[in-house]
């Protein structure tokens, strides 16, 4: 006769799933799992239903039992009321599969072919995440108060043909492979019988509730309006992916540049392969490989692969990738995996055999960046201010123009910048266009460069003619970059190439000068190259530390000044051993990026004709710093004594004739005389003076001294004869 099947489906009441075949499964668990009780109950002798579940036995007699009880407890099925009662509802057949929903326990046992101890396995890691109630119960069948999971030995101890679980110990199973069932390590198959096995709550909300919307860690691609080209490799690899299913995981890398988004690459590759693609949600902790596992299991389920965006991990240490054991974990799960890096360098950390190719996310062009610009900042002017104030007057169209080639920002940046402009109560100007870009940079040079704060401007910087002709066409090549690259046609031939000039001279003779000049000129940020820290013995390390930097600085115009540029870019030699060939290889890739940098790059150097001659034909300008002849160093040392000095006794005349010095070792020497003399004046000073009576005075004595020490710190030599009639000044020191 039909058993009409009873409306409970767990312990606790009302819990009831979506799907139908979990429903049964569960139902079919609940009804082992209280026969198992009841016959614990008989074997204790304790009353059937008592309040208390049955106490505990000796697991070691309980194991020797199990062959001697087995006959009654087959009775016991047949003959109590209760334990009768269940085996009948234990028999009622599962329900037929009929288009199951994708991702739901019925589609699950479909897909994978589940045999039913598979799909009662499936169930009983399921009930103690589904039902609080069932914890106890479970406890008092595996006879440990503190057990809160099932266990495969609890599969056999429930099931009627239990030598069928052997093949769902099997670690390739299904169940396991595919993440449905997890489980802690072990170090022997033997202990696999008394491991908990759980579903993770979040394939068992998939399972039980298949419409479920997606979970907290997983979040639908944005949409993308526009329709970007797939570039070549892009479309070859999801070629790929649609040409064959994944049998384990396959990982897919998109390396894109910072503030470009992925989506219009991953929405091109997706309608290739008629996939579609979720992200890994921002700001979830991923520290624990057994939560992206579950993340993954659920896309397997809900028939997606998955986006995982540069920094939505835990990295390893010292690198911008996730660790592999984490990736390594998920590679028997059939699922796409797009994950976004920086640094091709750091795929070596992952498993060769899960890999594709990786796919380069494009970077916005010139033409990209104005459309970007406009389109943001048109978005913005309507809806913020009069018409009047944000009509793209030539003057903002021409700043855009600027902008859009000296910061080579992206989509998502340009976004955020157009919309800190939104609360600008005023027209837009070119100059809060330009200082909200340069307040958006932050370049991170590490311990390769530090910043520069110019100190000096256009007036102080003495050179003859000729270099000061140079160096006011430097500074208008830099301005007319923009018109010249894209208005006239030269940036396809040149690469979108800045500038590159070298300052060569004797030490002091202004080249630090003219470039902290230059950086105020063309407010643009300077940073002082660290060769010490750029250098490195080891092979290889050189060339990591020069793209490092190259690609910090090209996201914006920037000066990179290389001070003693000759220790970096010296002449190439004659390979006679391996260093000789790397060293040679440093220089080409140096002199490779230098001629891609879009920003201008200022070396100085000592040693002009110490500079490989290949890299001096690249140079657009050559500024040669001479020493200063003898009306240079009179305008030398009149800039350099401060405003507030009186200097009336110092016969400038004398110094500049007596003393052929550059410019920096004049002002070091008026420097270090101030010093002296500000003590001296402090000194002598009387009780009833105030301080601002003091008048700093600056003499011949103290400027003679300071000439003297100079010329030591040279280690050049200088005679009595060289100080004319001030030599009494010095005659009580060794000259």
């Amino acid at each position: 006769m039909t058993i009409a099947q009873p409306s409970f489906i767990t312990f606790s009441p009302n819990l009831r799933a979506v799907d139908t075949s979990a429903n049964y499964w569960m139902q079919q668990v609940t009804l082992r799992l209280r026969r198992e009780i009841c016959w614990r109950w008989h074997q204790q002798g304790a009353a059937p239903h008592t309040a208390t579940l049955p106490p505990s036995a000796d697991p070691l007699t309980t194991s020797l039992d199990l062959t001697r009880y087995w006959t009654e407890k087959c009775q016991f099925f047949q003959t109590d009321v209760t334990a009768k009662y269940l085996s009948e509802r234990l028999a009622v057949p599962p329900p037929a599969l009929d288009r199951p929903l994708p991702g739901s326990m019925e589609w699950a046992i479909a897909t994978l072919s589940l045999s039913p101890v598979a799909a009662f396995v499936l169930a009983l890691g399921l009930t103690p995440t589904f039902d609080h109630a069932a914890i106890a119960v479970i406890a008092a069948c595996l006879n440990n108060p503190g057990a809160t999971q099932p266990t495969l030995a609890l599969v056999q101890q429930l099931w009627d043909e239990p030598e069928q679980v052997l093949a769902i110990a099997d670690p390739a199973h299904s169940l396991w492979r595919l993440g449905l069932l997890q489980w802690g390590q072990s170090t022997s198959m033997g202990d696999l019988w008394h491991l908990p096995l759980t579903v993770p709550p979040l394939v068992a909300n998939q399972l039980l509730f298949p419409h479920t919307p997606l979970p907290q860690g997983l979040q639908p691609l944005t949409e993308d309006q526009a329709v970007t080209p797939l570039l070549d490799r892009a479309r070859l690899v999801a070629g790929r992916l649609r040409a064959k299913s994944a049998d384990t995981v396959r990982i897919v890398p998109l390396q894109a540049p910072v503030g470009t988004p992925a989506t219009a690459t991953l929405q091109g590759m997706s309608r290739i392969t008629q996939r579609a693609v979720v992200a890994l949600q921002g700001g979830v902790s991923m520290d624990s490989a057994a939560y992206l596992r579950s993340l993954a299991t659920v896309c397997w389920l809900r028939d997606v692969d998955l986006w995982i965006p540069q920094g939505q991990m835990s990295f390893a240490k010292g690198e911008h990738c996730p660790p592999s054991s984490d990736l390594a974990s998920l590679q028997s799960i059939s699922i796409t995996v797009f994950l976004g890096v920086e640094d091709r360098g750091v795929l070596t950390q992952l498993p060769s055999h899960l890999l594709l190719p990786l796919v380069e996310v494009p970077r916005l062009s010139y033409g990209d960046r104005i459309q970007r610009w406009q389109q943001f900042l048109g978005a913005s002017n309507a809806a913020s201010t009069p018409t009047s104030a944000l009509a793209f007057t030539p003057a903002l169209t021409q700043a855009i123009a600027e902008c859009s080639r000296r910061f080579r920002y992206e989509t998502e940046t340009i976004q955020t910048i157009c919309e800190g402009l939104k609360a600008i109560d005023q027209p837009l100007s070119e100059t809060d266009l330009i200082a909200a870009c340069r307040a958006e940079l932050d370049l991170d040079m590490g311990e390769l460069a530090q910043a520069v704060v110019p100190r000096f401007t256009r007036e102080e910087l003495v050179l003859p003619n000729k270099q000061r002709v140079l160096f006011g066409e430097i500074e208008q090549a830099m301005r007319s970059l923009t018109q010249v690259h894209y208005d006239w046609g030269t940036a396809r031939a040149w690469n979108e190439c800045g500038i590159s000039v070298l300052f060569a001279g004797p030490p002091g003779t202004g080249k630090t000068m003219a470039a902290e000049i230059l950086a105020t000129r063309l407010n643009l940020p300077m940073y002082r190259i660290d060769l010490s820290q750029v250098v490195n013995k080891y092979i290889g390390e050189t060339e990591k530390n020069l793209k490092r930097l190259f690609d910090a600085a090209d996201i914006s115009d920037t000066i990179l000044f290389f001070d003693e540029a000759d220790a970096l870019f010296g002449r190439r030699t004659e390979v006679k051993d391996a260093h000789d060939r790397y060293a040679n290889l440093e220089i080409s890739y140096l002199l490779e990026r230098m001629e891609r940098f879009k920003g201008l790059a200022i070396l100085a150097s000592n040693r002009k004709h110490d500079l490989d001659e290949a890299f001096l034909r690249r140079l657009r300008y050559i500024v040669d710093f001479p020493m200063p002849d003898l009306p240079e160093r009179k305008r030398l040392w009149q800039q350099v004594i401060p405003e507030k000095v009186d200097a009336s006794s110092l016969d400038i005349d004398f110094l500049a004739r007596q003393f052929p010095l550059a410019g920096g070792h004049i002002r070091s020497i008026v420097f270090n005389a101030c010093l002296q003399s500000a003590r001296k004046s402090y000194q002598q000073a009387s009780l009833d003076r105030t301080e601002d009576d003091l008048l700093p005075q600056l003499t011949m004595e103290r400027v003679m001294m300071a000439v003297k020490w100079e010329y030591d710190k040279l280690n050049r030599s200088v005679s009595l004869e060289q100080f004319g009639s001030y030599a009494q000044l010095v005659q009580g020191v060794d000259v």
